[in-house]
């Protein structure tokens, strides 16, 4: 029996997704805009119109896949994913097998460049995370409600040279500073392409109600990976500047990038999902 997959919100790791399927599965991809009909279709999916801010374009997506893929950002205000809240309501007349989200390691706050994993207790210092912890709240009791399987997916930054905004290489070009190494903070990637495959493994082998980080194994500081990405694209390294000149020359969402350290393991995403990271560190995905 071909599986079938409902994608929400296919941006580009989604039709990465499609990508790695190659017509293999049958995919159901849901967008709020009408004209990306054409371009999903292309993909390789069948494009379904409905919007998660409006709870009644959603009834149609119940019992219309087993396997579920959620890749969509909750809204941009508030301390509750919305979103998910009338996802779920939809999906739960006919539960799903499987569902797997696409979360973000800022769920855990600033760790003060620790080394941590999936057990370290979450800690959102902004709304936009604590948003991103109210969905994983509800999918997990979705989860245990239904007897669906869960993978709750934490997500570091997403690079790729052919991703919109996925590549250092504009940030250097505009000459935007970076933090002397005193001041700097660790940062967490993954490749476009690992992720992709990543939320693949997760559908067929992610544990019930488990949270998995998806990063690759690199640790470095913000700083030394513009140089890095400066070095292998034939750009000047940025300046480097101090957190007092940061909070003067950068914007309020630059700074909140600058906020917070932590390194992550990814021991369970190797043992659980079996991932071979194709891109273990950006060294190779730049």
């Amino acid at each position: 029996m071909t599986p079938r997959l409902l994608i929400i919100g296919c941006g580009d790791v989604g039709l990465r997704v499609l990508k790695l399927l190659a017509g293999r599965w049958r995919v159901f991809a849901l967008t709020s805009s009408p004209d990306r009909a054409s371009v999903l279709r292309q993909a390789g999916a069948v494009p379904l119109v409905g919007n998660l801010d409006d709870a009644a374009t959603l009834a149609r997506l119940a019992g219309l896949a087993e396997l579920v893929l959620h890749l969509a950002p909750p809204a941009r205000d508030g301390e509750a994913d919305l979103r998910t809240r009338h996802l779920l309501a939809a999906l739960s007349r006919r539960p799903p097998a499987a569902l797997v989200y696409a979360s973000t390691t800022g769920v855990y706050g600033d760790c003060g460049g620790a080394l941590i994993d999936e057990t370290r207790a979450l800690n959102p210092a902004t709304d936009r995370a604590r948003r991103r912890v109210d969905a994983e709240a509800q999918l997990r009791a979705f989860g245990r409600r239904h007897g669906a399987r869960v993978s709750l997916l934490r997500i570091p930054g997403i690079y790729a040279r052919d991703r919109e905004g996925g590549h250092p290489r504009e940030r250097l070009a505009r000459g935007t500073p970076v933090l002397r190494r005193e001041d700097d903070v660790f940062t967490n990637h993954i490749h476009a392409d690992d992720l992709a495959h990543a939320c693949l493994l997760a559908l067929l082998r992610g544990l019930a109600q488990r949270a998995v980080n998806v990063c690759d194994d690199s640790q470095l500081l913000m700083g030394d990976y513009f140089d890095l990405a400066a070095d292998l694209t034939g750009l000047a390294r940025p300046e480097r500047i101090t957190r007092a000149e940061a909070s003067e020359r950068m914007s309020a969402m630059q700074l909140s990038f600058w906020s917070e350290s932590r390194r992550l393991g990814n021991a369970r995403m190797k043992r659980e999902l079996r991932l071979k990271l194709r891109y273990p560190t950006p060294r190779e995905g730049l």
